[in-house]
């Protein structure tokens, strides 16, 4: 019951977030967030030095970018084939 209480101030300023709206015609996709997901880690170093350098496309067109955001950069750690080897 504790966590509960501990969490929940938490859940509700979450809840509170808000993006702005951004009207563009070509929100980045699959493809971009595929792209975006195999060079996140060289963008990461490059956001460090510059604030125009974002390892995040925004906006984006929601599950399907996200989609390829992880399927790129899951290759970082291996991809599909790291996590099914059997350990001995």
């Amino acid at each position: 019951m504790r966590r509960i209480f501990a969490v929940l101030p938490l859940l509700l300023l979450a809840a509170c977030a808000t993006t702005p709206v951004v009207e563009i015609a070509d929100y980045p996709g699959f493809l971009r967030g595929l792209w975006h997901g195999l060079i996140a880690p060289i963008a990461f170093i490059g956001s460090l030095f510059r604030d125009t350098i974002a390892i995040y496309a925004f906006p984006n067109s929601g599950g399907w970018y996200d989609l390829g955001f992880l399927l790129g950069i899951s290759v970082w750690g291996g991809g599909g084939h790291a996590a099914s080897r059997r350990r001995q």
